[in-house]
């Protein structure tokens, strides 16, 4: 097989520090498959009749992979969703798709996505200025959690356990100048420190894990120093995370479920999610995963 990503890196500066990189440079190496790591830069996308004439990489012509796999995730700008679409037009497979990604990118139409089909979500609004902290109080209640629209790995996440903390953050946030948007969550207090994150491939659950925060902080991402371990895969949290993937339309994924007492909810949909705290934790090598599953969908 013949396949490239697409990252915010050339191959190139992938330091050793980019653990999923490495791990699928290594795993296609050892599996015989050419793989190359491409950043968005190094295109240049002519749009002509001429298929075979209509993707430049580093000045050059380019004979198209098989596959692609998109990597940047939430942070997947518009540049990057042009070639991950120029490809597709060409026939490449690409996995996820470009429509998945810009899709859940906005955390607010996803969940717009999923309250439609009866799936459970934290309570969620657009924040707008002026803030209306009565009605906020009424329809969600405090503490809140505030998220920029689009963000991973705990970046743009904010808890706000009174009114005030809120009015702060917003005259903060005002007086930066800063164009984010933001929306305002439900806080679900008995998964405070500790969620469940799944990893689908395929439409399938290949590995669960508990995500647990570092004392003193609510949020539980691995990137951010929380402790992971293994969590065993209940039928809910089975139908939850592939019911997820499918209505997103996500061939890869990473499921945030919270707990909901005796229940889950779904917090977010990651299109590019990171696996070292799951390969720490579960006995599983996910890019032999992702290829086995590519492999099959190519018929090889």
């Amino acid at each position: 097989m013949e396949g490239w990503i697409l990252y915010k890196q050339r191959q190139s500066e992938i330091s050793t520090e980019k653990y999923e990189m490495n791990r699928f440079l290594q795993v296609a190496e050892q599996r015989g498959i050419s793989l190359k790591i491409l950043c968005p830069e190094q295109f240049d996308l002519l749009v002509n009749r001429d298929d075979n004439k209509s993707v430049i990489i580093d000045d050059n012509y380019t004979q198209l992979p098989q596959f692609l796999l998109p990597r940047q995730g939430a942070s997947t700008p518009y540049f990057s969703l042009a070639v991950i679409r120029h490809l597709e037009r060409l026939g490449v497979n690409t996995f996820n798709s470009s429509q998945s990604i810009e899709i859940v990118k906005d955390k607010l139409y996803t969940q717009q996505i999923l309250a439609a089909d009866n799936f459970p979500v934290p309570r969620t609004m657009l924040a707008r200025y002026p803030l209306n902290i009565q009605l906020i109080k009424e329809t969600i209640g405090f503490p809140i959690v505030v998220k920029t629209i689009s963000g991973s790995q705990g970046s743009g996440v904010f808890l706000c356990e009174k009114p005030g903390h809120l009015e702060d953050l917003m005259q903060l946030l005002d007086t930066a100048k800063t164009q984010a948007n933001f929306i305002i969550q439900e806080f679900v207090k008995t998964s405070k420190g500790h969620d469940v994150r799944v990893f689908i491939v395929g439409g399938r659950v290949v590995a669960c894990m508990e995500r647990i925060a570092r004392y003193g902080t609510f949020k539980a991402n691995f990137s951010r120093g929380g402790k992971v371990k293994a969590f065993p895969i209940s039928k809910e949290i089975e139908w939850l995370a592939t019911d997820c993937a499918r209505v997103l339309n996500l061939d890869i994924a990473g499921i945030d479920l919270l707990f909901d007492g005796e229940s889950f909810k779904i917090c977010e949909a990651n299109s590019s999610p990171g696996f070292k705290g799951i390969e720490s934790c579960c006995d599983i090598s996910i890019p032999d995963v992702i290829f086995d599953f590519i492999k099959i969908r190519l018929g090889i």
